[in-house]
């Protein structure tokens, strides 16, 4: 009787510990999951005020997303048509449950050419930002050696090329 529940311990104990690393394997995953750096979904247009409630300028290339970071670059593709256009992030939006995936300035929608219909099917990356950074160079001018200037000879010519006789 012993022996049985001893085994029947043995093995409540590994299945709880293997239950355990499954689920600490599984949430490790989770966290290290790779970002995709584009994605494809609906956009629709926005003119009067941002998610905050102020006013902002509607001529200006910005757009509203959940998706990505405020200040980011993005190009956004019409797949209708083919247009693009860059806007950078500076607004929350649009509500999840729209399924929608970025909020774009009227003027952003009017460079799409989409404002007429209010959504259209778009391709969204983020642009890499960077500063680009002129070459340092050091103009100092190294005097010649005047035992090289003295023993240097020019080199022989090359020989003229000859026809192959017929």
């Amino acid at each position: 009787m012993q022996t049985k529940l001893r085994m029947a311990l043995i093995i409540f104990a590994a299945s709880l510990l293997s239950a355990s690393m499954i689920s600490a394997a599984s949430r490790a995953t989770a966290r290290t999951r790779k970002v995709e750096s584009h994605f494809v979904g609906i956009a629709s247009w926005y003119g009067l005020k941002m998610a905050n409630g102020k006013r902002f300028d509607r001529r200006k290339l910005t757009a509203a997303s959940w998706y990505v970071p405020l200040g980011t670059v993005l190009r956004v593709v019409n797949l209708e048509n083919g247009r693009s256009v860059t806007v950078t992030v500076t607004d929350r939006g649009p509500n999840l449950r729209l399924h929608r995936i970025l909020d774009l300035s009227e003027a952003a929608a009017g460079k799409l050419g989409y404002v007429e219909k209010g959504l259209t099917p778009v391709f969204v990356s983020p642009l890499l930002s960077y500063a680009p950074q002129h070459a340092q160079l050091r103009c100092t001018l190294v005097p010649p050696n005047a035992a090289l200037v003295a023993t240097y000879t020019a080199p022989e010519p090359l020989p003229a090329l000859r026809a192959p006789a017929p």
